[in-house]
């Protein structure tokens, strides 16, 4: 098992420091990272935690999973890579990317401005 867990079904109003403090009690923490909206910065009720050893992680993992906080039964697994988006600019699956929508219509080839 790796040292990085995802933690899963967090109140809103869970803390780093609250977190910090519940995985503190299975092993030493490395770090605390709620999720959050980049535009509002409200929780979006997940998270990950890095325990600092692999036995650590494992002890954490198997404790924590289904505790409770803040009236919430947490998810805690071990984190998985980020999967590759496809369809980006030059990635698999090609994709246009912004704006790069087919054309048809009348028009015909009249190029559109970006609207960024």
């Amino acid at each position: 098992m790796g040292r990085k867990l995802f933690v899963g079904n967090l109140p809103f109003s869970a803390s780093e420091t609250e977190l910090e403090e519940l995985f503190g009690r299975a092993g030493k923490v490395e770090s605390v990272t709620i999720m959050r909206d980049m535009a509002t910065g409200r929780a979006r009720g997940f998270g990950f935690v890095e325990m600092a050893t692999d036995e650590d992680a494992a002890r954490a993992a198997t404790e924590l999973n289904q505790a409770q906080l803040g009236g919430r039964a947490l998810t805690v697994n071990e984190a998985r890579p980020k999967p590759e988006r496809s369809g980006g600019f030059g990635g698999p699956g090609g994709g246009r990317g912004r704006n790069g929508g087919g054309g048809g219509g009348r028009g015909g080839n009249r190029r559109r401005e970006p609207r960024w």
